[in-house]
């Protein structure tokens, strides 16, 4: 299946990709104007990458383009942003051009692009959108150089624990994106013959209200499309039993946290 932000890895559910990418076409205009995570994220994995020459770069999941500019800065390099939304990709085009770029609509489990063409690949909170994770892996292999980096982000299962245990006091419906654990995808990794570094960390975001993370992630695109979910309109009463239940996590600042576990994996092709 279909690799993008925030949603199923390594287990037997199926999400249709064309939902995902019109999901994600959608969000592109709103997307930057709530993407503080994936900045935060998407920096932090930028910063783990080992100092080296890379002369060809692919930022996969490449979304509004923000990385992909800055992957040129760093680095110097050639490098292709690589979305399977072309609404995300025609953002990109308009609002991050510069020398060095190139764009291309692409699916990270069949990438159109060369054998031992690519000495780095980026990817920032995209890959948990991925059911079929070992053909992502296998196809990042193949593009990759020998010595090749592949770097990318990911969230693990504690993610929106708190929107997910209150949504659980109301009903047995699918409402918040699941994710893998993080040994699932180091299997993956070493069974695709990758050497690997693994990072972790929780980032704990604040909101005045529950209304306000969800309109957070419609924003970006990452609202729920779990099979499971609930597919008629949820009634009024269950969405106050939810909101009472959310305000059990109200800290003393007075915001609601949500917390997002986050995976940096560092990958390396020895040859």
């Amino acid at each position: 299946m279909f690799c993008r932000r925030g949603g199923i890895l390594n287990i037997p559910v199926v999400i249709n990709k064309q939902d995902i990418a019109a999901s994600f076409s959608r969000a592109a205009v709103t997307y930057d104007s709530v993407a503080e995570l994936q900045r935060q994220v998407g920096h932090r994995l930028l910063s783990l990458i080992p100092v080296a020459g890379y002369p060809e770069i692919v930022d996969l999941g490449c979304g509004t383009g923000y990385f992909t500019r800055r992957l040129v800065s760093e680095f110097a390099a050639a490098v292709t942003g690589m979305d399977i939304a072309l609404g995300m990709l025609n953002f990109a085009r308009t609002h991050e051009s510069a020398a060095g770029i190139g764009w291309c609509c692409g699916d990270a489990e069949s990438l159109p692009l060369a054998t031992a063409s690519q000495s780095l690949i980026f990817s920032n909170l995209t890959l948990q959108w991925c059911a079929g994770l070992q053909q992502t892996l296998s196809e990042a292999r193949r593009v990759l150089k020998p010595g090749g980096c592949f770097a990318f982000s990911t969230l693990g299962p504690g993610t929106l624990y708190e929107l997910r245990d209150a949504w659980g006091q109301v009903d047995r419906f699918t409402h918040v994106n699941r994710f893998a654990e993080p040994a699932n995808i180091r299997d993956e990794v070493d069974r695709a013959g990758f050497s690997c570094r693994l990072v972790s960390e929780q980032i704990v975001m604040g909101y005045q209200s529950v209304r306000e993370l969800t309109h957070e992630l419609k924003m970006l695109g990452a609202h729920n499309l779990n099979p499971g979910r609930s597919v008629g309109l949820t009634g009024k009463g269950r969405i106050r039993a939810m909101l009472q239940a959310y305000e059990a996590y109200r800290d003393q600042s007075g915001k609601l946290p949500a917390t997002y576990q986050v995976f940096y994996f560092i990958l390396h092709k020895e040859s």
